[in-house]
Formats: structure tokens, sequence, C-alpha cells
């Protein structure tokens, strides 16, 4: 299959002239009114971002191979620990999978197309049809993405590398993976799988969906994190614990965003507050007068 993944030098130059693109729009516009044009300098400099976010992740893989040498190691010592807590070993989840050879297929472009895909639709659609949410989520992202980033500078591979414990790298058997370009032996940006920066992302989009959109049909979108999760359990990309731990880092960002949109709320508050004792006193002193 060819490899639906950017390198991180593509994205990393294709974000650089989106920025210099929507720069020039933007400078271009200052002459007079252009509405249109501002919007598309806004959509190119999101854009940017978006792919600015994904070379870091890329990036962040193949500085992790400098101090690769305990990724397996770290690897099996989170498979014995999911299953010493009683955990559903993955290895027999997959083992289900493999006699279904288009079940295996359908898993495999899955893992490959849809964590970005989906994730550019959506902010897309908020971008256009919802605004001010746009931002909100695009935050959202970044912080969580970023969060991930910094923990997987310590090298975690992935369980399909670790096949004496019964997992088997289907993608690679079926010439679908999305991965190239061995460097010592190692496949790049493989040993970046503590968290899972796909578990994180399709559980953005299906609360941002769910939040956003009306109508019963918006909690079709629960699918998504839930196909993801067994996408990548059974083709051997991620452990249940590299979910577990995007969640949670997941949902530290909510909450201090939570608490920002709060603490913006409280400093914006005592001028509205003081005019509204303002007006209430100068009502009552109105009133009483014969």
């Amino acid at each position: 299959m060819q490899n639906l993944t950017l390198t991180w030098q593509t994205a990393g130059g294709a974000s650089v002239v989106l920025f210099g693109a929507a720069y020039a729009v933007k400078r271009a516009t200052r002459s007079g009114p252009a509405t249109r044009a501002s919007g598309a300098a806004a959509v190119l400099r999101e854009a940017g971002i978006l792919l600015g976010l994904f070379t870091l992740w890329q990036l962040v893989g193949h500085l992790s191979l400098l101090s690769a040498d305990h990724a397996l190691d770290r690897a099996e010592w989170i498979h014995r620990t999911e299953l010493r807590l009683g955990l559903p070993d993955e290895a027999a989840w997959q083992r289900a999978v493999v006699p279904h050879g288009w079940l295996v297929t359908a898993s495999n472009y899955y893992y490959a197309s849809m964590h970005f895909g989906v994730m550019l639709v959506l902010l897309l659609w908020l971008f256009l049809r919802h605004r001010d949410r746009y931002r909100s989520v695009r935050t959202t992202v970044v912080l969580t993405t970023a969060a991930c980033l910094l923990i997987q500078f310590i090298p975690v591979a992935p369980p399909r590398m670790l096949p004496d414990s019964g997992f088997v790298d289907l993608a690679a058997e079926y010439g679908q993976s999305v991965y190239g370009g061995r460097v010592g032996g190692v496949v790049a940006d493989q040993l970046s799988a503590m968290p899972s920066v796909h578990v994180a992302w399709c559980v953005i989009v299906a609360v941002a969906v769910v939040r956003v959109a009306r109508g019963p049909w918006r909690w079709l979108v629960v699918l998504h994190p839930l196909i993801t999760v067994l996408v990548v359990v059974v083709t051997a990309n991620h452990f249940w614990a590299d979910g577990l731990v995007a969640v949670a880092l997941l949902t530290v960002v909510y909450l201090v965003q939570h608490a920002a949109s709060g603490w913006r709320t409280d400093v914006e508050e005592p001028a509205g507050t003081s005019s509204q004792v303002t007006v209430r006193a100068a009502e009552r002193t109105s009133a009483s007068r014969p």
C-alpha cells in the first residue's frame, strides 16, 4: 500500500509554505476591504498550524531513535503489567481477527487514513460552519498533542515489534504498512507508541461533534473512537495502556481549558458587575423619589 503518511520533511515544508501564503494574502488585503481574501488567509494559517503540529509529531519519532535501546523492554513491561492487572491480552484480540483477511485489510486502511483525515474534516467543518467553536477545539488538539509528544520522547515500541509475545505486524504482512525508511535496522517513527495520539484525536473528534452538532445522528460519531481503539489493538500498533494514558492527558487538557475559561470570566466580571450594581442603585434611588 502506498504510504499515506507525510514525512516530517514534507509536512514541515508544506507548513512553511502555507504560513508564507497566509502572510502574503494578509498583506495584500491591507490596502482595502477583502473579506474573502481575509478568510483565505485564515484558512491557510490554520492549515499551516495543523501541518506544523503533524511535523512535530513525526519528528519526535525520529528523535526518539537517539535513545531507543530500551524501547522494546518498556513495551514488554507494559504488556506484562496489563496482564497482571487483568486487562485483556491484545495478542488474543489480534488472533481473533487474523483469519478474516478482509477485516485485517480494512483495519490497516482505517489506521492509515482515518486518523488524520477525520481530524482534518472536523476542523474544516468547525472553521466553516461553527467558527465560534473552532478555536477551542483547535487549542484542545494542540495542547493534547503537545502533551503526548513530550512523553513520546521516551521511546516505547508498539506491540507489533514483540513477536515473542504473540504479536504480528499485520500491516507489513499485507503490504499495507505506512512506515518506511529503516534506520539502523529500526523503522523510523515507530517508537513513539506511548501514548496513542490516534486514540486522543478520535476522542476529541467525538466530543466536539456531540457538543457542537444537533440532532440524534450526531451520536454516530461515537463509533469512530470505538472503531479506532479496536483497530489500533488488533493491528498491534498500540497497547490498551497507550490509549488510556492518551485519554487521561486529554481529560487534563479539558480541565485546564475549563479552568482557564472560568478564570477569564472572573477577570472580566467585576467591571460588568460593578456597572450593574450602579445601575440598580440608581433605579432604586429614582424609584424612592416622590
